[in-house]
Formats: structure tokens, sequence, C-alpha cells
């Protein structure tokens, strides 16, 4: 008889978003387990290489953004990103972005001038996951499975058995569940268990990817820069950084048969040059949604729901603001506040969003590749004026169409959460926002609008961990409103909220402001029913 394993929340899938999942939901007083095919400790993928602002914020709240910061290129290594005519060629524009040393005090840029406390960070997933993963296995109440395959779950009313193998032993056994969250990737098992399809375009772009080792390119090129876009009439790639000193991870375009041809043509160096190839990978970049993020209990984050063209980095990115939204929603009904029919909200809200930001991003993928396919003429690497004039425009157009993507203020701040259950809307439209601006804005469904207090603090540092009532005028009475969350359970902090810029950004003297940092209702004054209200965000159906 197969031995049984109980826990309250099954998630498949140790990468980032399973993993940052994980541990919210475990200091939110949930019982996780967390299995993962791979070994502990056998390292990633090299494909993730940057960390969204929001993330970063994800990341502030559990405890680890400056573990996380603390990891990658080193201190000192620019993040800009260069265009050049090579990765040892000519530069012809350059998009500044500072270093981690400068991260929290640089103010000049395109990347810099966003309202948060914790700026992005541009580090490969080799040194983020095992940063997340050691917290993860040192966190009371989380258990992770390595080499552990999920490949069977049986729903009933009360929850999911999962049926599981030991890869090494063979052996296999149950894990019951109360709710199971498939984060194992675009080739999800859960997602094909449940029956949910992807559909969108297909075929974005064709990539070559390829992770070298080359400790004489460094010295080759004409500057140090996270990100080198390379364009000359023979190729087309994009090169990270991965350790600022001799391994780089290169993207070729214009996929060629002879991969060795196309990294120099990249490059831009000849035959002789050294290299070694730690890694390759042929893939294709897609924009496609699954038409269900759930199945009952069995929900889809991540690259399970949805898996794009990974310009403007929001794929991890996207996946942990799924993570994030689930996470207290689930929370909240295994700790028995919310009402069972709040998770429906989770993809009420995260697919609109997830078809929004991948939208954006592709258009960013097509204006790049518009540009490759015009002819690039041979005076791109023609020394003198001629050849000048032609870097100058090129240069010019590379920086347009890829600020956005890299400094992607309005994917990281500006969407918003419309036509949802559990906002209590006034009328007022959200403002509108593009790859790159944004406007923050308190109108229900948006983001929280971030402010620093008069005493320094961050106030995303000062609100509790499940609702928080923010108060602008401390001669507002709040009490019936405080009182009917006790009432009914909910969680609630309240925070008087001293700051300078609290007046321009805030025009209402209460708001409340849900555990994903998201504004739930807004008015200056409680509301007439404050049950309704709080039986509204803790997903109480109308009507009932």
């Amino acid at each position: 008889m197969q031995h049984r394993i109980n826990t309250g929340v099954l998630i498949v899938g140790a990468g980032p978003v399973g993993l940052s999942l994980a541990m919210d939901l475990t200091r939110r007083g949930v019982r996780v387990m967390l299995v993962e095919m791979r070994a502990a400790g056998e390292p990633p993928s090299v494909r993730c290489n940057h960390v969204s602002a929001r993330t970063m914020e994800t990341f502030r709240r559990l405890g680890i953004a400056r573990t996380v910061r603390d990891a990658g290129l080193p201190a000192d290594y620019p993040n800009d990103v260069a265009f050049r005519t090579a990765a040892t060629g000519v530069e012809m524009a350059r998009i500044p972005i500072p270093c981690r040393a400068e991260r929290y005090w640089a103010k000049d840029g395109p990347d810099t001038w966003w309202p948060t406390p914790e700026p992005p960070h541009r580090i490969n997933q080799i040194y983020l996951e095992p940063v997340l993963f050691a917290r993860a296995a040192a966190t009371p109440g989380l258990r992770i499975l390595n080499r552990t395959r999920v490949f069977d779950c049986k729903q009933c009313e009360d929850g999911v058995l999962a049926i599981a193998e030991d890869l090494d032993s063979r052996e296999s056994f149950q894990i019951s569940a109360r709710y199971v969250i498939g984060c194992d990737g675009a080739h999800s098992d859960i997602r094909h268990k449940i029956g949910v399809r992807l559909s969108g375009d297909a075929t974005v772009i064709q990539v070559q990817s390829t992770y070298i080792h080359a400790p004489d390119l460094l010295g080759m090129m004409p500057s140090r820069a996270w990100a080198v876009e390379c364009l000359n009439p023979r190729s087309w790639g994009l090169m990270f950084a991965i350790d600022g000193r001799e391994r780089w991870l290169i993207h070729n375009f214009l996929p060629a048969v002879d991969r060795d041809r196309g990294i120099r043509e990249i490059l831009g160096v000849g035959p002789s040059f050294a290299f070694k190839i730690l890694g390759q990978e042929d893939w294709t970049g897609r924009r496609m949604i699954a038409d269900r993020f759930r199945d009952r209990r069995i929900f889809l984050c991540g690259d399970a729901a949805h898996i794009w063209v990974p310009f403007a980095g929001y794929g991890m990115n996207a996946g942990i603001a799924d993570a994030m939204n689930l996470s207290w929603m689930m929370a909240g009904v295994i700790k028995g506040w919310a009402d069972p029919a709040l998770l429906g909200a989770y993809e009420i809200e995260r697919r609109p969003i997830t078809d929004q930001v991948s939208r954006h991003a592709m258009a960013t993928s097509l204006a790049r590749t518009s540009q490759r396919q015009r002819t690039i003429p041979v005076t791109i690497e023609q020394p003198g004026p001629e050849g000048d004039a032609v870097r100058a425009r090129i240069g010019r157009e590379a920086y347009d169409i890829n600020v956005g993507q890299f400094c992607c203020g309005g994917l990281n701040f500006g969407y918003f959460y419309e036509d949802s259950p559990i906002i209590a809307y006034d009328g007022e439209p959200a403002p509108a926002y593009d790859i790159y601006e944004f406007r923050q804005s308190t109108v229900p469904g948006c983001r929280t609008p971030h402010l620093w207090l008069r005493d320094g603090r961050s106030l995303y540092d000062v609100l509790g961990s499940d609702f928080t009532l923010l108060r602008f005028d401390p001669k507002v009475e709040i009490s019936a409103l405080v009182n009917a969350a006790a009432h009914r359970g909910v969680p609630i902090a309240v925070v008087e909220v001293d700051a300078d810029e609290a007046p321009a950004l805030y025009p209402h003297k209460l708001l409340l402001s849900r555990p994903d940092q998201h504004v739930a209702w807004r008015g200056d004054r409680p509301p007439e029913d404050p049950l309704a209200l709080v039986d509204q965000v803790r997903g109480v159906p109308t009507g009932s």
C-alpha cells in the first residue's frame, strides 16, 4: 500500500515561481510541500537575466532582497545595454542602467525614476535560484522533495490526491493536499492533466542560444555592459554578461546551421579566438496563454499558464506576480477568513493582465525584427563620416525600440485589475500605461502608490502582511470598518500615513490596500455598509 503525506498546498515545480509562492504561502501560515524533478543543487537554465522591480518588492517582503541583490554580477559592473556592430566592434548607442553598487541612489537615466523601494536587479537565474532555494529549504513549515515527479492528480470535494514517484528509488507514494498549484513550466504536466490548452501566436521568433566560456572576450570589448545587441549585415544577436568576467549567454536571432560561425560573427572575432560552449539550446519565442488558469482545486502559475517571447524580461517576473496574487487568496481560504469563491478572482484578474503584458512584449519583438529585416548597410562597419552617420541612425532606432523593454516602468507599475468581483470600483477609470510610462493612481485595482514616509521608511515596509487600511486624516472615524473586518475575521492593519507626497498621490482620506499591494477600496469615510465591503474583498458572492 502506498504511503501518504498530508499537506495544505502542494506546489509542483521549484523554479523561481514555485519557490517564491511556497515561501509566501508559508509565511502566511500555510503548510506547503514543494516537489521538483531536479536534484537539490542541480543548476538551473541560464535563461532568465532580469528581476523586475515588482519582483524585488516581493523579495523584500520575503526578507531576501539584500541577499538577491548581492548575488550575480560584480557590484561595479555596469548594467547598461550597448548597441554595437559586434560585441568587440563599434558602439552605436547605449541605455545607461546603474550597477548594483549605485542602484539605490542613482537618479539619472531611464531606469532610475521609478517609485519603489526596490529597483530592478540584473542577475542570471543560475545565481538567483540558489538564493531562493536555500531560503526555502530553511523555512519552517515548507517541505521540499527533490527528484520527485507528480504524474497524476485526483480531485474530490475537499482536496486533491496526487500520485508521485521518487525518481531515484522508483517508489510511488501519495500526497494529499487541499490545493495543487502547477509551477512546472512551459511543458507543464499539471496543465496537461487538467486538460488546459494554450492558444495564441505559436511562433514569433526563432532563437539559437549558446552559453560560452570566453576568458579573453572582456578585454577585447570597447567597454563593459550587461547586455550587448550586435547588428551588422551578417548577424543579429544579443549577448548577456553572466558573471562579469568570462561567461556569456549569446542569443542568435538569425540562426545559422553553423553555430560556431554565428557566434563568431556576433562577437566580431576570427577563427583563432578560443571559447568553450557550456550549454546550448534552440528555441521558439511564442505568445501563448492558457484558456483557463484553474480546474477546481488545481491552479496554474507562471509558464504553466502563459508563454511569451521573453522581451521586457517578463516571463519569470509575470509568473511571480501570478504567485503573489494567488498566494494571499489561497491562504485566506485555508485559514478560514475568506470565502472559497475568492479563488475565482485569480483567473479573472491575472489572465487579462497576462494578455496585456504579453502584447507589449510582443510589440517590442516585432519592432526589433522589423528593424533587422530592413537591410543593414555594409557601411555600418566602415570608418569615417559615412559610417558614423549610418551608425548614429541605427543606434537611435535601436535605443528607441529597446529602451522600453529594458526599462519597463509601465509593465512593472502600470497594470491594473478591472472587472474583478473583489474590488470596490467607484467609476473613475484607471490611467492608461504603456511598456515604459505610467502614472501612480489610487483608482481601485491599481497598485497601491508608493511613497516615502517622513521618517525615511518605505510605505511598503509598514503595510501589514494582509489587508491594510491607510488613513491620511487622523480625524476620520474608522472603527466601523475595523470592527466589520474583525467580525468577519479578516486580518487588517491600520497605518497612519505621514508623508510629504501623500496629498498629491492620495486624494482620498482612506484607502484599503490588499495583501498584494493593489487598491481594494478608497473613500473619505467608511462605507455605509462596512460589512458589505469586507464581504466583497473576502470573496463572498453578491447576494449570498
